[in-house]
This record gives structure tokens, sequence and C-alpha cells, in this order.
């Protein structure tokens, strides 16, 4: 039998589309324009790669319970990067639908994009080259930034991205603790961090920076009580989603003097207002969601969802499965085609 394969018309590098094609018929389907045709034709898909950018995907889009109602042959689900907010992995499980996403597959790209926000921050990169382009008359002291090495780094989250962000850091010659609650003290010390709780993380780093994913117990957990226990100086950076920290009380912070910037690449909504209070800052430097976004990692995620796909429909387990439970029943599934 010749497996279904559906993906929306949205940007994927090329390389999905040509490994795809070596073991199944691929759909490209329009993501606005023609829904009845898109909602045909993934009915009669067994695999869907689904953008991991919520606000890029139609929400008709999503993997949700609906949809699942509406596409009993579908048996696996590919998110097109590390995060999968478009889909309702229960409801998944639920349905006997395997869902994978491509966690480490971008990790070098954002890790990269940490360094590159917060030494745009400390070195001040962004308000030289606008104050360049125009003004005149101002002296280099009046940009003076700050190194980054002797300083700490506070992790929170250290996963794929997280552990080459500390490879980075130490590299600037920079101290790294980590907070993550997944993992034990002794498998954050052989990644190469300190193991500390988040308040002393807080309470301790010169820069708080998020690696953890977004999920029920991460939601808003950076807000105005954790800002006002970091340090005066210190500088936040986000690259992981946007919802884990609170935007209004992060402008609050920095409006205060307590907090001395911010390097932001995930926003509640995205992109983020024009006129968003955050983005009028000169001590924030912000991007679209841009961190994963290299043609080296759209490439390595492509290649990741077209090979979890080839082997999932093989009947083989995949190497970056959201649901391990639901493997058993995938395969039953999976026997009757």
């Amino acid at each position: 039998m010749t497996f279904k394969v559906s993906r929306l018309d949205l940007w994927v590098h090329p390389d999905f589309d040509a490994l795809t094609r070596a073991f199944a018929d691929l759909s490209i389907l329009p993501a606005r324009g023609n829904d009845a045709a898109t909602r045909a034709a993934l009915r009669e898909s067994h695999a869907y790669l689904v953008s991991a950018a919520r606000d890029e995907l139609p929400p008709a889009w999503f993997v949700s319970r609906e949809l699942l109602r509406d596409c009993p042959d579908l048996l696996c689900v590919a998110s097109s990067g590390a995060g999968y907010d478009t889909v309702d992995v229960p409801a998944c499980t639920e349905a006997g639908v395997a869902v994978v996403n491509q966690a480490g597959m971008n990790a070098d790209s954002v890790a990269e994009h940490t360094f590159a926000l917060l030494l745009a921050v400390q070195r001040r990169i962004v308000l030289s080259h606008d104050k360049l382009r125009t003004r005149s008359g101002f002296s280099r002291e009046s940009l003076m930034g700050h190194e980054i090495k002797g300083t700490r780094i506070g992790l929170v989250g250290i996963g794929q991205i997280g552990r080459r962000v500390v490879g980075i850091a130490k590299g600037f010659g920079m101290d790294v603790c980590a907070y993550d609650p997944l993992l034990d003290e002794r498998a954050i010390r052989e990644r190469g961090a300190e193991p500390v709780s988040l308040e002393t993380l807080l309470a301790t780093s010169d820069v708080v920076s998020l690696h953890c994913p977004l999920n029920a117990q991460t939601r808003g957990m950076i807000g105005a009580r954790e800002y006002a226990a970091m340090k005066p100086t210190a500088v936040f950076i986000t690259t992981a989603r946007g919802g884990i920290h609170d935007e209004d009380a992060l402008e609050d912070a920095l409006a205060s003097g307590h907090l001395a910037g911010a390097g932001l690449d995930v926003w509640r909504q995205e992109p983020p207002p024009n006129d968003a209070p955050l983005l009028q800052r000169e001590n924030v430097v912000a991007s679209f969601h841009t961190g994963g976004v290299t043609y080296e990692a759209r490439r390595n995620v492509a290649r990741g969802a077209a090979e979890q796909f080839r082997t999932m429909l093989g009947g083989e387990r995949p190497v970056r499965l959201v649901n391990p439970e639901v493997w058993p029943r995938f395969l039953e599934r999976l026997a009757k085609y």
C-alpha cells in the first residue's frame, strides 16, 4: 500500500518533499482560500505535517479533536518544530494517533540566537546602529555596554537547546547554573551546569534565559514576582515560547529600572503589534520568533519530520515520540492498512 502524507502550502524546506515522495504520496494543500479541498484531502491522509507556529496556522488546521474526528485514517502527525502548540496531544492519544516533534533539530540555531540577543542587549548593538543611521554628535561612551565574560547565566530548562547554550556560555567565560524540574542534580551537572532552585537562579544570575516548553506547568511561570526576585542589573532572555513570561510584568520591571534589559524572540501574539510597549524600549532587543529559523535548522527539521514519517509508517518506533503511550494502539491501527 502507498501511504498518503499531507502538508499545507506554508514554507517548508524542499528536503521534506523530496524525502517524503520516496516512500509516500505527498499532497500540498492550501492553508487558506479552499478549506473544502484541504479538508477533503486531509480526510484521506495517513500522516500530516503540521506547522508549529500557532499564529501562522489557521485554527481550522490545528490538530484538534474536531480535525481528528474528520480524519479517521490519520495515523501520525509531525510538528514542524520542537514545539507542538498546534497539536492536541491528549486527543491524538485517545484517537490512536502518534505525535512526533523535531526537538533538537534546530537546537544549534536557537542556542546561537540566545547569544545574539544577549550580546545585542549588553553591547547596545541595535541602539548604536540606529544612532549611526539617524543622528550625529554623540559619543562612543554614550553607547557603552557590558562584557558577558565572568557573569553568571541561569538557564530555566537544560534540554537539547540548553545543553548547547552551556557550551557557548563557557566559551565566553560565563558561569552557568540551571533549573530543570525534569532532571535530577546529577543530570544537570553532567550537562555542564550547577543545579539550583528557581529561586536561587533568579536571585544569583546576571542573565536569566528561558529554554523550557510551554505547557500547563510553565505557562505564566515568569511574572512580576519572578522579575522582582532578579538582580536589578540582570538581563532577561527568552527563545522559548510566548506565554511562559508575562510581557506586561516585564514592561513594568524595565520601566521601573529594576532590570537592565531584555532580549525577546517569542511573544504571546506573534508578531507583536508595532506599538507594543516593549518594542519602544532602547534596552530591549526583539526578534520575530526566528531563533530556529535558519536554512540549516529548517533543513534539519524537514529531514527529521520526513524520516520519522517513514519510520512510523514502516512500523518502527520514531526517536522523538511525544506520546509514547499511544504506540501499541498505533501499531494496531497501522496493521489494518
